[in-house]
């Protein structure tokens, strides 16, 4: 039985896109270890690199993740830094995916021996950079990349994520799409890794709370014909329908829901997933997606701590991603005070740990103050709690649920958690 719990609601800032990057495909997947704690090889100083869009089509969502991973620097320096070292931040621009600027990034980081890389947000570079980071014992941390099965690729074991994954999603979706009643859904998904990525949980969490998957609809990547797919969800009559395409596909998802609108599907009825919740404010008729629903993973920050990313960055307008690049930088620097060395191998192979299972702690300070006489803590951060699975992936994990207004754009209407 999925385990879902509401969440606190939270105001949200401004309207997301998420990465058109995450919907590349990826290796079938493998399992995947934690790696064995080294003798210590660091040299003192944990230094931290991001590799955050600063230039190209994604350079809006990296100041936010660049002021998340600052802000938790300035907290963990403040607080005595790491191993009683302060912790050093080199910053490196990611660019867009098309270009090879995440790769360069990432060997100057090497060069200039980072032990940690915070980034990147695009899932398809991740892809390419988690084999190279782990060749050089980088332990590489996202905040942001939400392709499954990005810990499965080789060297994934240096990969961690503080966002859940795109498949997490259907846990969420399901019991709240029954809420008031068992529901008849129909799933419409494109025919890759990622769109099929939702469908398991979601199938678990419906049926586990009474509703049935009465469709699902495969949509081929090559000359779609959207009447005849729309004509199979009409025939299945749902009460419901999910739709799982890529914002990156942004044609086709737009011929899509506007077809499932008109044929009836409109309003409460539609839910897009969080590959395609985005501002449709100048692409649709205005009014068309009043009333939608969309599911999108991660946290809207609090006030507290959106004042605070507003001391290290005055002039940032959205927040998407900060609290779990702050996260992040926070449990990296924990792994390399519990291990004693600040390697990447050494935070690779204690950051589970860190992560789950001891004495709570909330702020990098007070988790010092427990180490002082305890070894094993679990840090629950801004993000949530933030407990690392096996395979390095975060669960339970929190998604905003949003409702479309008359313009088209998104507004967060509250949150759950589930596993």
């Amino acid at each position: 039985m999925t385990r879902l719990l509401v969440a606190r609601s939270v105001a949200i800032g401004a309207a997301m896109l998420l990465l058109a990057g995450c919907s590349a495909p990826a290796p079938a997947p493998t399992p995947s270890a934690t790696v064995a704690a080294p003798a210590p090889t660091g040299d003192g100083v944990l230094k931290i690199g991001t590799i955050l869009p600063t230039s190209g089509t994604y350079a809006f969502i990296g100041a936010a993740q660049i002021a998340g991973v600052a802000t938790a620097v300035k907290d963990i320096n403040e607080a005595g830094g790491v191993n009683g070292v302060p912790v050093e931040l080199l910053q490196r621009d990611s660019g867009d995916a098309s270009s090879s600027k995440a790769e360069d990034a990432l060997k100057d980081l090497v060069g200039n021996a980072v032990d940690v890389v915070i980034g990147p947000s695009s899932s398809v570079q991740a892809q390419r950079l988690i084999p190279l980071a782990a060749q050089d014992k980088v332990t590489m941390i996202s905040p942001a990349a939400t392709f499954p099965g990005l810990s499965d690729l080789p060297g994934g074991r240096y990969f961690f994520r503080t966002i859940p994954s795109y498949g997490q999603q259907g846990s969420a979706l399901g019991p709240v799409i029954s809420t008031g009643g068992p529901k008849k859904v129909a799933v419409v998904y494109v025919n890759d890794e990622l769109g099929k990525a939702i469908l398991p949980t979601l199938t678990d969490s419906l049926t586990a709370t009474g509703s049935t998957i009465v469709a699902s609809v495969s949509v081929p990547l090559a000359s779609p014909d959207t009447a005849k797919l729309v004509e199979q969800v009409t025939t299945a009559a749902p009460d419901v329908v999910v739709l799982s395409t890529a914002y990156s596909s942004f044609d086709l998802t737009k011929d899509l829901i506007t077809k499932i609108i008109a044929a009836g599907y409109g309003g409460s009825k539609l839910w897009l997933t969080s590959q395609n919740a985005g501002d449709y404010s100048q692409a649709l008729p205005e009014k068309l997606l009043s009333g939608v629903n969309g599911i999108i993973e991660g946290v809207q920050p609090s006030d507290t701590f959106t004042e605070r990313l507003k001391q290290t960055d005055s002039g940032l307008g959205q927040f998407r991603y900060a609290a779990e690049a702050y996260d992040a930088t926070i449990l990296a620097a924990l792994a390399a005070i519990v291990g004693g060395d600040d390697s990447g191998s050494s935070v690779a192979a204690t950051l589970v740990d860190v992560s789950r299972g001891g004495i709570k702690c909330t702020s990098f300070a007070e988790c010092l103050e427990v180490l002082r006489t305890q070894t094993d803590i679990d840090y629950d951060g801004v993000s949530g709690s933030v407990n690392f699975t096996p395979s390095h992936d975060v669960s339970p994990a929190f998604w905003g649920l949003y409702t479309f207004n008359s313009e088209n754009k998104f507004v967060f209407s509250s949150g759950v958690i589930a596993q």
